[in-house]
């Protein structure tokens, strides 16, 4: 039925039945996602995981603006790319400047440390973010229009072991969540040694004009030639097999560079592939370059820009041309979707455990107002001292309240009615054995923790000493067993 539908309301006897219409849905647009609380503990692990990695290598966090100067990008990523011909959401504000979401964190990262003046800060600056990307793509699995990354970035450093530290760190990052992958690497050579092998590219481009896609046609008529091994047309990827390759014109220094790396990933034990035609999507980048594929499509026949997992590269060009002092850079950006998608594969296949949210192990449960008053000051207090509670003071019924205490797996739930406030007590129970006892409302504090370390204690040994049953018996609700005093229940309980 359509939105704008009527609906009918049953009238009074005798009476015309009235349209009323319709309020239409207001949906999600085309290429966005929700994410929602059963995700949050995957995003939760990868942030966790993230944060306390470039902690672990020494880089502090920058956050810069979702909106920048649309320059930025132009002149960052290059005009002739496919983000900025076609991906890029660009605007005139309401004040009439042209901006953009941006579509990648280099960019920014590069423009602030120019802007703060940290090239005057001890050199290399090591930094890393993470958050939202916007890129008008066509929405698939792992591709979305606002998608999410996390990114290293290190400025003023030159030499070639902070390229593979960076790989190394993906690595790291990648076995932590058992995820397989292949690790793509090239050089794509520099300012000096590019030229010559772009004329002879040119060349050979140019013959075979008829075979290029549209989009690539362009681009060699811009001078873009590198552009078209980034293309995900099947026609210009065949092309590759009699291309001139890149390595083989690499100038003294970006050799010996590009074998130092190798040298560095192969002390280190971490396996790569050549991939002599592997240029990533952006015009800053210069000698090395690399991405990080999942294992089963390294030998596949997916375009690379539909499959990585993470990618990243050198920029020792890119500071100055936003206009900056000459500055060596090199960094590396996760797909954090893409990433959680690997990582749900790896939990059911049973290499990865799965992430496992905060869950509560004290519930708080009160009947009748004034217990209602004394008890959300008595979770307060709880929070404070660092306990994880739960409770529901908008319901009444204490067999719904026992209910919801055992769905939530506490380990034990307090209950305080009337007769509780007046006699200055409160009732613990202890929800694995049913077991309850009546103690002094001021001992809640300590005796929850006396006995939170002691079920603790219990569950430890017996993971230590115990074996498990052949045949394990069903486990007794407790949700209804022992229920409080009927003092409590039949004075407080709603009808």
């Amino acid at each position: 039925m359509d939105a704008k539908a009527a609906s009918t309301v049953p009238p009074p006897a005798g009476e015309v039945p009235v349209e009323v219409p319709r309020i239409p849905t207001v949906q999600l647009l085309r290429g966005m996602k929700d994410i929602m609380p059963s995700d949050q503990p995957y995003w939760d692990r990868v942030r966790d995981l993230v944060s306390g990695l470039a902690q672990a290598y020494g880089y502090g966090r920058i956050d810069t603006p979702i909106l920048e100067d649309t320059q930025l990008f132009t002149r960052a990523v290059g005009r002739a790319t496919d983000i900025v011909e076609k991906e890029m959401f660009s605007f005139a504000d309401q004040g009439g400047d042209h901006v953009s979401l941006r579509p990648e964190g280099t960019a920014g990262v590069v423009r602030a440390y120019i802007e703060h003046g940290m090239v005057n800060q001890p050199q290399p600056v090591k930094l890393w973010y993470l958050g939202s990307m916007f890129r008008y793509d066509r929405p698939q699995s792992g591709r979305l229009r606002q998608f999410h990354q996390f990114g290293l970035e290190v400025l003023g450093e030159i030499h070639p072991a902070t390229d593979a530290e960076l790989i190394t760190m993906g690595a790291n990052l990648f076995q932590a969540l058992a995820i397989p992958v292949s690790v793509q690497v090239n050089s794509i050579g520099c300012a000096t040694c590019r030229p010559p092998y772009e004329r002879e590219l040119e060349q050979y481009l140019r013959t075979h004009r008829t075979d290029l896609c549209e989009d690539c046609k362009r681009r060699v008529q811009r001078g873009a030639f590198l552009r078209v091994f980034d293309c995900k047309q099947e026609e210009c990827r065949r092309l590759h097999d009699g291309a001139p390759q890149i390595v083989d014109w690499l100038c003294e220094a970006c050799k010996k560079h590009f074998i130092r790396v190798l040298e560095y990933l192969d002390e280190l034990e971490i396996p790569y592939a050549l991939s002599s035609f592997l240029v990533r999507g952006l015009d800053y980048y210069t000698k090395t370059v690399f991405e990080f594929w999942p294992a089963a499509a390294a030998d596949g026949d997916a375009a690379p820009a539909q499959i990585a997992l993470a990618a990243g590269g050198r920029y020792d060009a890119l500071t100055e041309a936003l206009g900056g002092r000459t500055t060596p850079a090199t960094g590396i950006a996760f797909g954090i979707e893409r990433i959680i998608l690997k990582m749900k594969e790896a939990i059911a296949a049973g290499r990865l455990a799965p992430p496992q949210s905060v869950m509560p192990t004290v519930y708080l449960a009160q009947l009748g107002d004034q217990a209602k008053r004394k008890a959300m000051k008595l979770f307060e207090q709880l929070r404070r001292e660092g306990l994880t509670i739960a409770a529901n003071f908008a319901k009444d019924s204490l067999k719904g309240q026992l209910e919801h205490a055992n769905r939530l797996g506490v380990r034990l739930t307090l209950i305080l009615g009337q007769k509780e406030v007046i006699d200055g007590t409160m009732i613990i129970r202890e929800m694995s054995s049913g077991i309850q006892e009546i103690i002094a409302f001021e001992k809640v504090v300590s005796e929850v923790r006396k006995r939170l370390e002691q079920e603790a204690v219990k569950e430890s040994k017996t993971d230590i000493v115990l074996e498990a049953p052949a045949v394990a018996p069903e486990p007794e609700s407790t949700a209804l067993k022992d229920l409080p005093p009927p003092s409590t229940l039949e004075e407080f309980e709603p009808e």
